[in-house]
């Protein structure tokens, strides 16, 4: 353990060789799961022998197939996909499709979801008396209110004060200075945590708070420990008093519970204070490093009675491993009423359910909105009900901005979003690119009066495949801040039009046409 630049750090980063991976248990899972895949490759070979002995029968399975896909539940876009798979791929595309449709892996995470899910759902009631007069203010908001109280038990709140922050640097910020308040609990639950100068400063509070008895749990997603820290980084925790604990850790074992991660960040202190949004405990997401230019990203703090929404789905999160989990002493008591205009729903999207909350809400944003609608998102990988929504929203003489990144950080899914500039600018929809660099904010404006903030991108793992979080405003004292700081992000971007489009290179053309072939399966 060392203290180096103001935090605490537990790991000397050096060069790791090759040897250390090969030997790491990182290492043994990758090799592990190869020679899974290699035998199954092999027994599919073996079988391919008596191929030629079952030919009528493999059409007439794919043919079974086929019409299974086309009448299925399905997203259309993944339809066409998985048509394409299994045309391609007669024996081992429709595996492939069962496999990946199967609960293997996940059985046992699904019911114990669903079954905290129906005990704490009616652990923060919907007060009656919110839900008529945002009735009174919005009927469309109030129906919006119903949906996501019926989908997840995701209540509306008044008497919190919401603040926004335009960049993952001001974040930080604010969060070391609420921490640094905290007297009962912190709860941190995030995708990345990376070491280095931002979570070193946390930790560091972390590591003290927990010295001084208050009550302080950790969690991350469990591909940090391919990327970012060591498998026995909760045990290192551990030591400094601090709980923690990762999301589905990896393991060599086959399993479609890998596709479902938790994408979401939220901060949770004595159950009065909450941050969502893009940004991740990494140095990149404060402009520390720089890894694809300018890093731009958002958050939001939620003061008052709303926090409690996202308490409460943290500890939903957080009870899936544990036996019991007593979640009344977190959620009792008063909540300081904070002096502020307009209404708060923190909600969640699950991917074991039916529900595409994240998807729904941003459509209903589009389908009610008369004015404009503003939106940020680093990725741009659209199904067909999406796509449909942005350009009919703009057809009907809504002014319908996307800021997407100028500079990717990963080359497919930036030659995918631009599949879709074509249509979109042609049904006028104005698309932009932020030239100095990264945009990582997930954020939908429209019309003065209501706002996004979370961490739920465009893309098809964000709206089907993760565990998502955001918080829906209406009327907040926030909103036109979010529109004056995406006003200042467009000054700096550039704009897409059909000749820009021309002018694509080649090479990034082919790779989105390729890519947008299998985009449901990314």
């Amino acid at each position: 353990m060392e203290n180096s630049g103001g935090g605490l750090r537990l790991l000397k980063k050096g060069q790791k060789g090759i040897m250390y991976a090969l030997f790491s248990r990182v290492g043994i899972m990758l090799l592990l799961l190869i020679i899974q895949v290699l035998a199954l490759f092999g027994l599919f070979n073996w079988f391919k022998e008596f191929l030629p002995h079952v030919v009528g029968g493999t059409v007439v399975f794919t043919v079974c197939m086929v019409i299974y896909l086309i009448n299925s539940r399905l997203d259309p876009t993944a339809k066409i996909t998985w048509l394409i798979v299994i045309m391609l791929i007669p024996v081992f595309g429709p595996l492939l499709f069962w496999y990946t449709q199967s609960e293997i892996g996940h059985r046992a995470v699904k019911k114990r979801l669903e079954d905290i899910l129906a005990s704490s759902k009616d652990l923060l009631p919907q007060n009656e008396d919110t839900v008529a007069e945002l009735e009174r203010q919005s009927p469309g908001e109030a129906a919006l209110a119903r949906y996501l109280q019926r989908s997840g038990g995701f209540s509306v709140f008044t008497n919190t004060r919401t603040t926004f922050f335009p960049l993952g640097e001001d974040k930080f910020q604010e969060m070391l200075r609420q921490l640094k308040q905290a007297e009962r609990f912190i709860f941190l639950e995030y995708f990345i945590v990376e070491e280095g100068l931002m979570w070193g400063e946390i930790l560091e509070i972390l590591a003290q708070k927990a010295k001084e008895g208050v009550e302080v749990k950790v969690m991350y997603d469990g591909t940090c420990e391919f990327s970012t820290l060591p498998h026995n980084y909760p045990k290192k925790l551990k030591a400094l008093g601090i709980q923690c604990k990762m999301f589905s850790p990896m393991s060599p074992f086959l399993s479609t519970h890998y596709n479902y991660r938790d994408h979401r960040k939220i901060l949770v202190i004595d159950g009065h204070t909450a941050f969502t949004g893009g940004v991740n405990l990494a140095d990149e997401y404060i402009n520390h490093i720089e890894k694809h230019g300018h890093w731009k990203d958002t958050a939001v703090m939620l003061q008052g009675e709303a926090a409690r929404g996202l308490t409460l789905m943290f500890l939903q999160m957080w009870g899936i491993s544990e036996r019991q989990l007593e979640f009344r002493r977190y959620l009792d008591g008063p909540v300081p009423a904070e002096p502020d205009n307009g209404f708060v729903i923190p909600y969640g999207d699950c991917p074991l359910d039916e529900n595409k909350v994240g998807e729904r809400v941003y459509m209903d944003i589009l389908n009610r909105a008369t004015n404009y609608v503003h939106i940020m998102s680093p990725y741009l990988i659209l199904d067909g009900e999406m796509e449909t929504a942005l350009k009919f929203a703009a057809e009907r003489g809504v002014d319908v901005k996307l800021i997407l990144p100028g500079i990717p950080d990963k080359a497919a899914p930036y030659a995918l979003a631009k599949t879709h500039y074509r249509s979109l600018v042609a049904s006028g929809v104005k698309v932009y690119e932020y030239t100095p660099g990264f945009v990582h904010a997930k954020v939908f404006v429209s019309d003065d009066c209501r706002g996004v903030v979370g961490t739920i991108n465009l893309d098809y793992r964000s709206l089907y495949h993760h565990f998502e979080c955001a918080a829906y405003l209406y009327r907040t004292d926030c909103i036109p801040e979010i529109e004056a700081d995406f006003q200042r992000t467009l000054a700096q971007c550039r704009l897409v039009t059909n000749e820009t489009i021309r002018k694509e290179k080649g090479s990034m053309k082919l790779l989105g046409a390729v890519m947008k072939a299998v985009a449901p399966l990314m």
